[in-house]
């Protein structure tokens, strides 16, 4: 509980046994629910999550949203944080997130990895691909966006109810700020982290992942 918001973090993982154990070391002692969506690990990601307390739900169905979509269905609280096994993410920083979430009265805060102050965090690639995507986003839906494709968020769960969220895959990121966004129905912010580099398999494929999620988001804006 932190200033009377009882708090979900949801963690979707495939096979992340280097990261989980640091990123619930550095779990806050505030949150009350600690939910790990194992997509089909082959480690013993589960398993260390279990042992730092974490309430696992296996997601056999592959696929980043499909692992989020799960760990929804089953929080509880207040407000919903997200974050990824990797260590990328920084735990230790979601108080300060609450903070800036709280008082700028907020229903969806998006946590933006830019600038990317470690430079091994984040490939030229990758930027220019988050670049050209977060622009993309921009344009379609006429609201300046600086991390289209960011994995952290804090958002009220009451506004889940109104979102219509399709993906399966890694275009779930941008669909939920989407949702968040249209028709101006909830209040959006966004705020820059430290992103540093991930521990373990790399599973975004940049060029596949890429021109589908720009194909994506103009169907969303069309359709």
């Amino acid at each position: 509980m932190y200033k009377q918001q009882s708090i979900t973090v949801i963690i979707p993982c495939l096979n992340e046994e280097q990261g989980i154990e640091g990123v619930m070391k550095r779990m806050p002692e505030f949150v009350d629910q600690v939910i790990v969506v194992d997509n089909g690990s082959t480690d013993r990601t589960a398993d260390v999550a279990k042992g730092y307390g974490a309430q696992v739900i296996q997601e056999d169905a592959r696929g980043y949203g499909r692992a989020y979509k799960t760990g929804f269905a089953a929080a509880t609280s207040d407000l919903i944080v997200t974050l990824d096994g990797d260590q990328s993410y920084p735990p230790d920083a979601i108080s300060y997130l609450i903070e800036a979430f709280l008082h700028l009265d907020v229903d969806f805060l998006n946590a933006s990895r830019f600038p990317v102050r470690d430079a091994n965090a984040m490939s030229l690639k990758h930027k220019i691909g988050n670049l050209i995507l977060s622009l993309a986003m921009s344009i379609l839906y006429l609201r300046w966006m600086r991390d289209s494709q960011s994995g952290m968020w804090i958002f009220r769960r009451s506004i889940l109810k109104d979102m219509k969220l399709e993906s399966d895959g890694m275009a779930f990121s941008e669909e939920i700020k989407i949702e968040a966004l249209k028709l101006n129905r909830h209040r959006f912010a966004e705020l820059s982290i430290m992103y540093t580099s991930r521990l373990g398999e790399i599973k975004l494929n940049p060029w596949r992942d890429g021109f589908y999620n720009l194909w994506f988001l103009l169907k969303k804006r069309f359709s």
